[in-house]
């Protein structure tokens, strides 16, 4: 798949600067970058849709004390 991105001057400087500093491409980094940030936006962001749907009714919680019954089962 291929991705275009605009990047403000001072990260495209500062991605420049790194890639001309270690010889590595600047697909590698931005590829790095989203890997190791993708995790911390998901878990963000389908949290926030969790609350936003336990909020709204369409999902339901339990106790505490309700979730240690059921393992119980």
């Amino acid at each position: 798949m291929s991705l275009t991105v605009r990047l403000p001057d001072e990260i495209n400087f500062r991605l420049n600067s790194l890639v001309q500093q270690t010889g590595r491409t600047k697909s590698f980094y931005v590829r790095k970058a989203i890997e190791e940030k993708l995790e911390d936006l998901e878990d963000l962001y389908l949290g926030l849709a969790v609350l936003e749907n336990v909020r709204s009714g369409k999902e339901e919680v339990l106790s505490s004390e309700e979730m240690w019954n059921g393992l119980d089962d």
